[in-house]
């Protein structure tokens, strides 16, 4: 097989792996956002229920929740598993994963804020939700997008553990290629998928932290 044509082929399964990347990101973010409040309830009962799910998402391998996610319909509720599952299966135990990484790094940069401007914003007459979204919430997107970025870094190479729900991926393909050519090349230039991509996250998220400034 000719370079030209190997490049197509993990090109193919690049576009699987920035879908994967999109999705996860789409649905991870506002509910890393959920859960962090779900954490900081007063209501200690959710409290500890979000703390619980947060330290369990953590502390198990994502292989093992890809593997869970998929197979409870069928251990369950006793459901049939099509193949149009497995692509849902693997969005759902991502978003699910990420959330739970999302919602403490969330968490950190809002306990991180002073109490000053809380009580500042209610002389004002803010209430509480504006004083939320208008003043605390710009900051604490500043003060996390290292930590944000650092995530999404992590989920572009997390993509390749799709293979386990036979999601042909790119770095499966790489793989297929390299076994049916017995060669590495393949891994290689999967490799330089994943640098090229991740500089591109990285060169993003310095754009959007540098445009944020102004939060100090």
């Amino acid at each position: 097989m000719d370079l030209g044509t190997m490049v197509r082929e993990l090109g193919t399964g690049m576009l699987i792996t920035t879908e994967i990347f999109v999705l996860t990101l789409v649905f991870s973010l506002p509910l890393g956002m959920v859960l962090a409040f779900g954490r900081m309830a007063r209501l200690k009962v959710l409290s500890f229920l979000t703390k619980l799910y947060i330290s369990i998402m953590r502390g198990t391998p994502l292989m093992l929740q890809l593997i869970v996610v998929y197979f409870a319909p069928y251990y369950v509720f006793g459901m049939k598993i099509s193949k149009s599952y497995r692509m849902i299966a693997v969005i759902l135990a991502f978003v699910l994963n990420y959330a739970a990484y999302f919602a403490e790094i969330y968490r950190s940069g809002i306990e991180s804020m002073p109490v000053g401007q809380y009580e500042a914003a209610k002389v004002l007459g803010y209430s509480r939700v504006q004083t939320f979204f208008r003043i605390i919430l710009p900051q604490v997107i500043k003060r996390v997008l290292p930590a944000v970025t650092n995530e999404m870094i992590t989920l572009v190479k997390d993509t390749s553990l799709a293979f386990v729900l036979t999601v042909t991926e790119m770095f499966t393909i790489a793989k297929q290629i390299a076994a049916a050519q017995t060669t590495i090349v393949p891994l290689f230039v999967a490799g330089l998928f994943y640098y090229i991509f991740n500089l591109i996250v990285a060169v993003g998220m310095e754009y959007l932290e540098k445009r944020l400034s102004y939060y100090q």
